[in-house]
């Protein structure tokens, strides 16, 4: 097996597209070597370190202290710590605001094929992008792997177990996603998982613009549709619209931060990207049936007779 083992520090830059040794981004005199093959492990801390993974990679994500920004062709987001992040849409760059710890198991998906083998025929060696909270096994295990790369001789011997181990728990998490490749068109396999990761593509999108209303034609172009064909393949496998997805999203992030948050009404409004306030107040009231003031006072109230308990 082999897992190559890399450790960025403060103000360090990673390119695992062109080399694999790391350095000051501006260092022009800095030895390199090609990128070697099968999976790398990464392990970053500090301020400013910044890791570069070409197309065609599949790579998991964890933070473990301080939010990790990731950035993609179309989207930029955060990473909160705790969460895992699988992605394989693309070239994607991290980077970290401030003091950040975290971790990068990454790879071509020819790397990857060994430790994913033996899915169900129906299913496919695949995972696909996904984000959601590390399950704690998943997290004890990249841990794991990130201090063998001091003892290579135990991450021979136990390093294929531990990675077989890990595919399956990812799996776990992507059980309802994966269940929802049968709903996908195309006669093979291959052709539903390319039409699962195109609409996978666009809720991403979605996902990461919640304060803008992405023109349909837009989400249609970053899955190569026309937009009627977008909409009638989208209803098909998540039984609801991109557009719907979008109302959904944002109805659910207006109730948040109503009954999570001190926020202006109007402060709202605007972070929402609502035409005005008027039209934010009818939109929570069609949506919950109380209006914002009603859900801020029912919540505090709740919040009393806990305090009071």
């Amino acid at each position: 097996m082999s897992v190559h083992h890399h450790r960025i520090r403060f103000a360090e830059h990673l390119d695992l597209g062109a080399g694999a040794h790391p350095g000051p981004s501006l260092d022009l005199n800095r030895p390199w070597s090609p990128t070697p093959a099968g999976l790398h492990l990464v392990c970053a801390s500090g301020r400013a370190v910044q890791l570069d993974l070409p197309p065609g990679w599949l790579s998991l994500w964890l933070p473990l202290q301080g939010p990790l920004r990731l950035e993609a062709a179309d989207s930029a987001w955060d990473l909160a710590p705790g969460h895992l992040q699988v992605w394989r849409d693309g070239r994607v760059r991290s980077g970290a605001r401030g003091p950040c710890w975290w971790l990068c198991l990454c790879g071509p998906e020819a790397a990857w094929k060994p430790h994913l083998a033996g899915a169900p025929q129906a299913l496919g060696s695949e995972l696909f992008p996904w984000e959601g909270v590390a399950a704690r096994d998943a997290r004890r295990l990249l841990v794991r792997l990130a201090r063998l790369g001091a003892r290579p001789t135990e991450l021979a011997a136990s390093g294929p177990t531990l990675l077989r181990t890990l595919a399956e728990l990812l799996r776990e998490e992507q059980r309802e996603l994966l269940e929802r490749l049968a709903r996908c068109s195309g006669r093979t396999l291959r052709r539903r998982q390319q039409t699962l990761l195109r609409l996978l593509r666009v809720q991403h999108l979605i996902r990461r613009h919640p304060d803008v209303r992405l023109d349909l034609g837009r989400l249609a172009r970053s899955a190569s549709y026309s937009p009627c064909h977008l909409i009638r393949i989208y209803r098909d496998v998540f039984d609801e619209t991109p557009t719907e997805y979008a109302a959904r999203l944002r109805s659910d992030r207006a109730w948040r931060m109503v009954r999570d948050t001190r926020m202006p009404v109007c402060e709202i409004t605007e972070a929402l990207g609502f035409e005005s306030q008027s039209a934010f107040c009818r939109a929570f009231k069609n949506s919950f049936g109380v209006t914002a003031t009603q859900a801020r006072r029912a919540e505090g109230a709740r919040l009393a007779r806990g305090r009071a308990a």
